[in-house]
C-alpha cells in the first residue's frame, strides 16, 4: 500500500481545521469573508474553478488563503471513468495544490467522461473487480502525482447496477485498503443514496470504515415527488435536513470528531444562514468531544 505525507496535525489545528468547520468558498461571499474575518476553521474549494493562472478568481483566493486553511474539492478527474486520467488536467490541479497547499485534496468515487466526451455531472460506478481496479489505478495516479493522500468522497446514487457483485460498502473498503486513500464522508449522500435505494442510512454508516475518514461534508438535498418512484436529489442548494444532522450526530458517535464542511453550491443565502449551520455542526462536535452526544 502506497504511503503518502499528510498536512500535520499541529499545522492544520492551529488554523481551526480540526476543531472548527468550515463553509464552501462561492464569489458572492469574497469581499464580505475579507471585510468581517468570519470565526471559521476552514473554506473549500472546487478545485476546477481556479485552475487559471490569474483572474479574480485566483487573487480572492490568495487573499482569503492568508487568513484561512483551505480544502480542495475535485469534480473533474473522472475517478471512476473507463478512459486514462487526462494529464494536461491533472498537471493543473496539480499546479493549483503546490501554490495553494490546501490541507486536504478530495475526489469523488464517479465518473464523467465517456469515449471523447465529458458530462458535467459525477456519475455512478458498477461495484465489481475490474472497476475497483481501474479506481485503484486512477487514485495512485492522482496520489502519486499530488505526493500526498487523497480522499474519496462516498457517492450520491439513483440506481444500482445489476452486474455489481460487491456492495458499496465492500467496494469502498476495498478500494481504501488498496489504494491507500482516505475517505471523505458525505452524510447527505448517505441520506440520498439509502432513500432511493430503500436501504436504513444507520445501517450503511454502522460499516462504513470509518477509521479511513478525514473530513465529513453536510449538505441539503430535494426531492423528486415522483409518485411512480420517488427520488432525494443531491442538490446543494438548500440548508442541511434534520435526517441529515441526525446521521451526522450518529456518525460521530461512532468515530469521534472529524473536521466538517457545510457545502452549498446554489440558491446561496445571506452568509450569517451558513455561519448558523457551522455553529450547530460545532456544537455536535463539541457534544462528542466532551462524550455528551444525544442517542
Amino acid at each position: 500500500m502506497p504511503s503518502f505525507a499528510q498536512p500535520s496535525q499541529d499545522a492544520t489545528a492551529s488554523s481551526g481545521f480540526l476543531s472548527s468547520s468550515g463553509v464552501s468558498l462561492k464569489p458572492a461571499y469574497y469581499h464580505e469573508i475579507l471585510n468581517t474575518l468570519p470565526a471559521l476553521g476552514f473554506f473549500e474549494i472546487h478545485a476546477e474553478n481556479y485552475l487559471s493562472q490569474g483572474g479574480p478568481a485566483r487573487h480572492y483566493l490568495y487573499k482569503i488563503r492568508e487568513q484561512y486553511e483551505i480544502t480542495a474539492h475535485g469534480v473533474g478527474l473522472s475517478i471512476g471513468g473507463e478512459r486514462l486520467l487526462d494529464k494536461t488536467h491533472l498537471a493543473r490541479v496539480v499546479q493549483l495544490v503546490n501554490d495553494l497547499q490546501p490541507a486536504v485534496f478530495s475526489e469523488h468515487l464517479a465518473w464523467s467522461t465517456h469515449d471523447q466526451g465529458f458530462f458535467n455531472d459525477l456519475l455512478p460506478v458498477a461495484y465489481d473487480e475490474s472497476t475497483l481496479q481501474r479506481v485503484c489505478d486512477h487514485i495512485d495516479q492522482l496520489q502519486n502525482a499530488l505526493q500526498r493522500q487523497v480522499l474519496i468522497e462516498n457517492p450520491a446514487t439513483y440506481f444500482e447496477f445489476n452486474h455489481s457483485d460487491l456492495s458499496e460498502i465492500d467496494f469502498i473498503a476495498a478500494m481504501v485498503k488498496r489504494s491507500g486513500c482516505g475517505l471523505l464522508l458525505d452524510i447527505n449522500n448517505v441520506e440520498v443514496s439509502c432513500f432511493n435505494r430503500q436501504a436504513d442510512p444507520y445501517d450503511y454508516l454502522d460499516t462504513f470504515p470509518t477509521e479511513a475518514v478525514g473530513q465529513i461534508h453536510l449538505a441539503g438535498h430535494t426531492l423528486d415527488p415522483n409518485p411512480s418512484v420517488p427520488l432525494k436529489i443531491d442538490s446543494h442548494d438548500q440548508a442541511v435536513c434534520d435526517q441529515v444532522w441526525a446521521l451526522y450526530e450518529h456518525a460521530l458517535a461512532h468515530m469521534g470528531d472529524r473536521p466538517t464542511l457545510i457545502e452549498r453550491d446554489g440558491n446561496l443565502p445571506p452568509f450569517e444562514q451558513l455561519l448558523a449551520e457551522v455553529q450547530q455542526a460545532n456544537q455536535v462536535r463539541s457534544r462528542i468531544r466532551r462524550g455528551q452526544h444525544h442517542a
